[in-house]
């Protein structure tokens, strides 16, 4: 029994001292969904699609490729303006077709895909992590809570519940931030990705 008493007051002194690095990583995790969430505005007010522009430049890119014309392709490349990740793959795409290197186009445009996920990864890691150590932030303290309740100690008790109330809403706070921009940037990037294989297409590269 007195084995079974130091074990689980082992246990007990391991989860209390996490609570206050449960409690810094909530705080930075709210930090960085508001940073998120302006990130997000900046970038909704930038996002630029024309798709009359697009179709027009990848006809023409289309055609000058079948000519041989890559130098008259990769000008018509860098004068597309749309959303950042499409003008930018449209650049870099030119520089390759005026080094002649038509078959690393379609390497590159997985790059971008890559490039496209690495940037979900951080609001859909965010609103997994965030409820966890909301739920981590609720249940430490509920030992001391409960403790002050046998003895008593209504303050105790206040304070604790006061704790884990609190971590609970801040955890569930982050993990709706991470969650609904991951479902918005999924729409966008994905939208973008189809623009830059119709790019692909249109110099023949790919399936």
């Amino acid at each position: 029994m007195g084995i079974d008493s130091s074990l689980f007051q082992i246990m007990y002194t391991a989860a209390s001292a996490m609570l206050y690095p449960v409690v810094i990583l909530l705080i930075l995790t709210i930090a960085l969904s508001l940073g998120l969430i302006g990130e997000f505005i900046s970038e909704y007010a930038k996002r630029h699609r024309n798709v009359k522009e697009l179709e027009h430049i990848g006809r023409s890119v289309q055609e000058n490729v079948k000519n041989s014309s890559y130098d008259d392709a990769a000008s018509h490349l860098l004068k597309i303006d749309q959303n950042q990740l499409v003008t930018s793959f449209a650049h870099d795409a030119a520089e390759h077709l005026k080094n002649n290197a038509i078959s690393s186009i379609d390497w590159l445009s997985e790059e971008y895909e890559v490039r496209m996920t690495k940037r979900l990864e951080q609001t859909k890691i965010m609103s997994t992590v965030a409820p966890m150590l909301g739920l981590m932030g609720t249940l430490i303290p509920l030992g001391p809570a409960l403790i002050g309740l046998a003895q008593g100690d209504i303050l105790q008790l206040a304070n604790n519940l006061m704790i884990a109330f609190a971590t609970t809403v801040l955890g569930l706070f982050a993990g709706i931030v991470g969650y609904v921009l991951t479902l918005i940037r999924k729409r966008w990037y994905w939208q973008d990705m189809a623009d830059i294989d119709y790019l692909v297409d249109s110099m023949e590269i790919g399936e």
